[in-house]
């Protein structure tokens, strides 16, 4: 899938996918009783980044443990690989405890087409409630020269989707619809629907 082909057709490609796990070290992200976000985070990324290597994607990960980096740090990482592209893996929070689903926010427009087929990868996967493809003005999205998009897959805040999230199989679903839409994405930038 990702070998041979003229070199017009892999003009479009990109060569590295920066895997960034959400919060970390002493930043717990969302969290609910002993249930934090940044464990489940990193649980998934090492899943995506293990069916990404599977798939003979070059992958990069901006935290292995549980160590604390800044939002600066990330996107400067990112940064390092002028071909690639970032997906940063987060799961959602709010004191609205009745909200849940799934969304994906992108800032520039190079950016909306990798959050299109992330979200409706892990859709595909998994039927959850569908929060969109939204506009968003974090950090890391701003700072990040290549496409990049921040992916929540569920709300710890939500009784039901938090006993989903804490489930291996469900993180698997998510890492499986994640890696669906970044195949997907690369293909439409092969054949320049994208760039």
């Amino acid at each position: 899938m990702l070998a041979g082909g003229s070199s017009m057709a892999l003009a479009g490609k990109f060569s590295t996918v920066v895997i960034d796990a959400g919060h970390g070290g002493r930043d717990n992200g969302g969290s609910y009783g002993k249930v934090y976000e940044k464990h489940l985070a990193l649980d998934t990324s090492f899943r995506v980044n293990y069916l990404l290597r599977k798939k003979g994607y070059s992958t990069k990960l901006t935290r292995s443990s549980d160590v604390f980096i800044s939002l600066s740090k990330r996107a400067q990482f990112s940064n390092r690989y002028s071909n690639s592209i970032m997906v940063s893996i987060h799961y959602n929070w709010t004191y609205k405890k009745y909200i849940h689903g799934i969304e994906t926010f992108y800032h520039g427009s190079r950016s909306k087409p990798l959050a299109q087929y992330i979200q409706t990868g892990i859709l595909k996967k998994y039927r959850a409630h569908n929060r969109g493809v939204k506009y968003a003005r974090y950090y890391v999205l701003r700072h990040t020269k290549n496409p990049a998009v921040i992916v929540e897959l569920g709300f710890l805040s939500n009784y039901s989707e938090r006993m989903r999230c804490m489930k291996g199989w469900y993180r698997q679903k998510m890492a499986e619809g994640i890696v669906d839409g970044i195949v997907k994405y690369q293909n439409a930038r092969r054949r320049g629907w994208c760039n």
